[in-house]
């Protein structure tokens, strides 16, 4: 199954750093992970030096996963220009457009 993450809620450092990366480093997730969007605070995992944010850059280098920041969110906390390598800016259309072609079978908000 192939998925997409947005991650929303103030638990999402905690899922992704005990959970979700670790699982996709080992390859041993059960989802294909197509992209990931970050609101709000969660955006700061997407700063480059943040270990969550550098570890999702190395598979996102490996895999083509798309790792997206909401760009008023970014904008507002002053981190646009920051983000970890290959880490787009953007909004729902932007998203949508991204992972359009991706063959999504599922999006999860956490």
């Amino acid at each position: 199954m192939r998925v997409a993450y947005i991650f929303s809620t103030g638990d999402a450092h905690y899922l992704l750093s005990n959970m979700i990366v670790p699982q996709l480093e080992k390859g041993a997730h059960g989802f294909e992970v197509a992209g990931m969007f970050f609101f709000l605070d969660n955006t700061f995992m997407l700063v480059k030096g943040n270990d969550v944010g550098e570890r999702l850059a190395s598979l996102a280098r490996k895999n083509g996963m798309l790792l997206m920041a909401c760009d008023k969110c970014a904008y507002e906390r002053k981190i646009y220009d920051n983000l970890v390598e290959g880490a787009a800016l953007g909004c729902f259309p932007d998203l949508h457009k991204a992972l359009g072609g991706a063959g999504i079978d599922q999006v999860i908000t956490l």
